[in-house]
């Protein structure tokens, strides 16, 4: 089961009529090293014509450009990062982030790692995690250039966190997922039913392993860039079902309720709390924070 016509039924039964989109390039300022540094008027100086995106605190769309927004010296001093609009909402979710232990799950290639340190001004400490080697080199270098002194990467798969014998206070589950059809356009070629079910199966067996981590009045943000319910509201449905986890509300002024009823399932209603974004401007993606429903018992 694959194909456009397969995922435009799929999405026409979820509400949402499939549409070609066009996405614009965005940034995200690093507050912690761009303050004082006038960095909307430098960078329009040089021809790269901004305007602030309404539902983010920092992030910014590229209008116009005469210079590509990677090759400016602000851009290699770290003063800013090239990351996907709807990509920058999942840290934006979590509550005060300074002084914390933060735990990255899938980190690479490091754009929501830095807007992690970023937002807790070098504080506390990060663990990010990756299971590609090649991949951790592109967050090191991404963490650089960028002046982040808070966090430490391992090389290890996310299943594997709860042998480091740590409890975070923050935890981010941007999980590998099936992506969307808006930034890869040969995505209904390649993509099928099975494989977004063996995502969706990692993706618990993620979710299970960093819940166990979770602090008792710890926060978990789970994200992705797929449009598939098997990966994102049926997740949630089974984390809360199965995993002492509650759905907390996100607050955002973007994007759309989660589904809560999916292919003739009804979901638990608390799912309505979570952020489902279709593609427009942005890539699609999904995001839901949560929290433990008890404590602990050791």
């Amino acid at each position: 089961m694959s194909g456009r016509e397969f995922f435009q039924d799929r999405y026409r039964q979820l509400g949402w009529e499939l549409k070609e989109v066009n996405l614009r390039q965005a940034i995200r300022i690093n507050n912690t090293n761009a303050r004082g540094k006038n960095l909307v008027e430098r960078l329009n100086s040089l021809g790269v014509v901004l305007q602030k995106i309404p539902f983010l605190q920092s992030g910014y769309w590229v209008l116009d450009s005469k210079v590509s927004a990677g090759a400016t010296a602000e851009y290699l001093l770290g003063l800013y990062s090239i990351q996907e609009a709807a990509a920058q909402i999942p840290v934006s979710l979590f509550s005060d982030l300074r002084g914390k232990r933060v735990l990255d799950c899938a980190a690479a290639p490091g754009g929501k790692t830095v807007q992690l340190a970023d937002a807790m001004q070098n504080s506390g400490a990060i663990v990010a995690l990756d299971v590609d080697k090649r991949r951790i080199a592109a967050v090191g270098n991404h963490l650089e250039r960028c002046s982040i002194t808070n966090t430490v990467v391992y090389l290890l798969d996310a299943r594997q966190v709860p042998s480091l014998n740590l409890r975070f206070d923050r935890i981010l589950v941007d999980a590998p997922c099936s992506g969307n059809f808006a930034g890869d356009r040969d995505w209904f070629k390649n993509r099928t039913l099975k494989d977004i079910q063996c995502n969706a199966a990692l993706q618990k067996d993620i979710l299970t392993k960093a819940s166990e981590c979770l602090s008792n009045h710890g926060e978990l943000v789970y994200s992705t860039c797929s449009l598939e319910p098997e990966e994102n509201e049926l997740n949630m449905d089974w984390a809360i079902k199965n995993l002492n986890l509650q759905i907390q509300e996100t607050h955002s002024s973007y994007g759309q309720n989660g589904l809560t009823e999916v292919f003739g399932k009804k979901l638990d209603s608390s799912v309505a709390k979570c952020l489902r974004m279709w593609p427009n401007e942005t890539q699609g993606f999904f995001a839901a924070k949560l929290k433990r429903s008890q404590p602990h018992d050791r």
